[in-house]
């Protein structure tokens, strides 16, 4: 990354941080004005406080940004420097961001508190006011840990990147005869065309060049590569889950199932993977059968476990007494299964199918390995491995990450949709 480039991040950030701050200001009189309409304390403003240090952080931030362009126009040979404070800024603009939230939380929950006492008959309003913002922290709460530790990553990751490839860099340089300052041959290691540790822009770039400028039909966009791999994935995770809950069924349905079944099945998962599918590939090659169904026979192989596990002990999940109602209703079997068991075991088939599509997809993947394929994610990761191209492995790694986070997103959809459907109340679903 640029010095230019880097200025510009910490120029934005200062620039949205003050149109922040303008337009809290706006909402901050709008809430005064409503409190000194009911009567409430004056000082239920959200932001009042933190205001005027929002402003100086963001005038701060500009500064550096507008330092950082000055510096490589310069030609500053301290660019090493220079990077390592860019990620302390980030780091510490994120932690006070965080802080923030917390130190506005806390003023509020004590404005309520002194607004109960000075006037008790507003307590509902206080308690709304104070809910509302007090819930915003808690969101903010939530997001702003996860940045924070997501820069310590990508932070932690430039500078192992750094350290890796420097010897690398070192000797492209001494084959190429190019004579670089200290800070130039450092930097070099975050700009190399085969890298140990690629950097994480590397990786973004490829990525947006191998989606973005490409045409999904091409072989050489990592959307059609990700869309191989996916109709075999879920293929295979259909097929599984149609087999884990048939298995189930019968396992808990029947004496003979659940003392023979049971075993193997658990047996099965202890043979590797990466053991069975040039296994299974040949054999299925030596019949006839070749192309989608030899990787989606692997994702269903591997997708099916956590479905049997988890729906036999959902079926099993109703309490004694709940069959006993059910006997007591003479209910038959079918009608046993439909109104208590399978409703009983939704939880628990979810929680399952997030396991299981995440693993169908690794499946898929696995199963391009052995067959040479020359499309799929299994097949970039293969080509980049034969010809060192570690920027290319990578992004296939974090496609695949992307794909299999949007299909467990999606699952929890369909779950929280089925839910809904049943009746269940918000609090029982989140």
């Amino acid at each position: 990354m640029t010095l230019g480039a880097m200025g510009l991040i910490l120029d934005i950030m200062g620039a949205v941080l003050i149109a922040l701050v303008v337009l809290n200001t706006r909402a901050s009189a709008i809430i005064k004005n409503s409190a000194a309409h009911f009567g409430l304390n004056k000082d239920l403003s959200f932001d009042q406080i933190t205001q005027r240090n929002d402003t100086i952080v963001g005038i701060i931030l500009i500064i550096s940004g507008f330092a950082y362009q000055l510096a490589q126009s310069l030609g500053l040979s301290q660019a090493l420097f220079l990077e390592i404070f860019f990620w302390v800024q980030i780091l510490s603009f994120i932690s006070y961001i965080f802080f923030r939230k917390h130190l506005a939380a806390f003023n509020m929950r004590s404005a309520g508190m002194r607004t109960r006492q000075e006037n008790p008959k507003q307590e509902d309003i206080a308690k709304i006011l104070e809910n509302t913002f007090v819930g915003r922290s808690a969101f903010s709460s939530k997001v702003w840990p996860v940045l924070a530790v997501l820069a310590v990553i990508i932070a932690a990751w430039y500078a192992a990147a750094l350290v890796m490839n420097h010897t690398l860099a070192v000797e492209e340089a001494a084959r190429k005869g190019e004579v670089l300052t200290s800070g130039a041959m450092w930097l070099k290691s975050y700009a190399m065309d085969k890298p140990l540790l690629p950097a994480p822009h590397q990786i973004v770039t490829e990525i947006w060049n191998s989606t973005a400028t490409m045409s999904i039909t091409s072989k050489r966009s990592l959307v059609y590569h990700a869309w191989i791999t996916l109709s075999a994935t879920l293929l295979g995770f259909g097929l599984g889950t149609v087999l884990g809950i048939a298995l189930a069924v019968g396992i808990v349905h029947n004496l003979a199932m659940d003392k023979s079944m049971m075993p193997w099945v658990i047996a099965s998962q202890t043979i590797p993977i990466m053991a069975i599918a040039p296994m299974l590939i040949v054999v299925l090659n030596a019949i006839g059968i070749s192309g989608l169904l030899p990787k989606a026979l692997i994702s269903t192989y591997l997708s099916f476990f956590p479905v049997v596990v988890g729906m036999v002990k959902g079926l099993r999940s109703p309490e004694i007494i709940q069959l006993d109602l059910m006997h007591t209703y003479y209910a038959s079997r079918t009608q046993l299964f439909w109104k208590l068991r399978f409703p009983a075991a939704i939880p628990f088939l979810f929680a399952s199918l997030k396991v299981g599509i995440a693993i169908s997809l690794i499946g898929a993947i696995v199963g391009e390995l052995p067959t040479g394929a020359v499309a799929g994610l299994g097949a970039r990761l293969l080509s980049g491995s034969y010809y060192g191209q570690t920027i290319q492995i990578w992004a296939a790694l974090f496609v695949s990450s992307i794909v299999a986070g949007l299909l467990v997103f999606i699952v929890g959809g369909i779950e929280r949709l089925v839910y809904r459907m049943m009746g269940a109340r918000p609090e029982a679903t989140a």
